[in-house]
């Protein structure tokens, strides 16, 4: 099997891995969480279920990445990062740098640093905000896919 064929099977899977999390904890866990009957551990036991996936998602984002860059790179096809008739292109790049900065950098240093008082003071309005977040997340996600696959072949 070539590299190529190795790096496209990989990024197929870790955006799989990656948006399929994303959509489990969209519509089943936050979902759940929110109909729990304690509310003072709903964001505790969100915290402790998303944080395992977590991980996932950002070892998935980085296998993204890397897939990604390297089949642009074996094309040599960062030009097209300047045409727009490449735009699925561009829409997989800025999801993934959306994720991986909320991966990164706004979620360890900013919700569970700086934020993290009012987030603890405000469960309710957070897991309402959070459920949106992850909503809004999804849906470009998914149209982000839908976008890749069918540019990739031609539309």
């Amino acid at each position: 099997m070539n590299e190529f064929l190795f790096a496209r099977i990989l990024h197929v899977l870790a955006v799989v891995v990656w948006i399929g999390g994303v959509s489990m904890v969209t519509t089943v866990i936050i979902p759940s969480i929110k109909k729990m009957q304690k509310k003072e551990t709903q964001l505790n036991s969100f915290e402790q279920i998303e944080g395992k996936f977590a991980s996932i998602a950002k070892i998935a984002t980085i296998l993204t990445a890397l897939s990604g860059f390297y089949m642009l790179y074996v094309l040599d096809a960062w030009h097209r990062y300047l045409d727009l008739s490449f735009w699925w292109l561009h829409a997989m790049t800025i999801i993934w740098l959306i994720f991986t900065l909320i991966l990164f950098v706004l979620e360890p240093f900013l919700l569970r640093g700086l934020f993290k008082r009012f987030i603890q003071e405000n469960q309710e309005k957070s897991l309402r905000i959070m459920q949106r977040a992850h909503w809004v997340l999804l849906l470009l996600s998914l149209i982000t896919i839908a976008a890749g696959v069918a540019g990739s072949h031609g539309w």
